[in-house]
């Protein structure tokens, strides 16, 4: 079966701003599900311009308890995987994340584009899409599903209301049109 979830947000600050606070947005104290991420790779491509980075970042299990007595579910973290390719001559920055835990059981992919705005050419948009399958859980397929359905969901808007107040601390106010 599985679930989607699609974010859509205009940040009114300028790409360049955007996309440097999205690389530097976690950890941080309004997120404490994110333990750590670690940059494993990063390359340039002279001729384009284009950079590529992998991290890896390392999260708590936020599973609840109760569904955590599966011995599957029952690790202290969930790795997940981070490819970028970011553009500055482009201003446009393609993002794919897939989780490493669980992979015999679930897939979870997101894929998210920061990009100027065609509202306004110092905003910067952010579109992404999330995926959620469960399978080989019995019984609990729907369940997890509707967990992390709901999971994806706030964490996406958590992600927004973190990169808004880093922006406004780190850049000043928003941009007016």
């Amino acid at each position: 079966m599985g679930v989607t979830v699609d974010v859509h947000q205009v940040f009114q600050y300028p790409f360049e701003q955007v996309v440097a606070c999205f690389l530097r947005k976690y950890p941080n104290p309004m997120d404490k599900n994110v333990i750590s991420v670690k940059t494993v790779e990063e390359k340039k491509d002279e001729s384009t311009g284009l950079i590529y980075r992998k991290r890896i970042a390392i999260c708590q299990n936020v599973i609840p308890e109760i569904l955590r007595k599966v011995s599957i579910l029952k690790v202290p973290d969930i790795r997940l995987e981070e490819e970028s390719w970011l553009s500055l001559p482009k201003r446009n920055m393609a993002i794919r994340s897939h989780c490493l835990t669980w992979t015999q059981y679930a897939s979870m992919r997101e894929e998210s584009v920061f990009r100027e705005s065609v509202e306004n050419p110092n905003w910067t948009e952010f579109i992404q899409t999330g995926r959620i399958s469960i399978t080989g859980a019995g019984f609990l397929n729907c369940i997890l599903e509707t967990f992390a359905s709901t999971f994806l969901r706030q964490g996406a808007q958590k992600g927004i209301r973190i990169m808004e107040m880093l922006l406004k601390e780190q850049c000043g106010s928003p941009l007016a049109e």
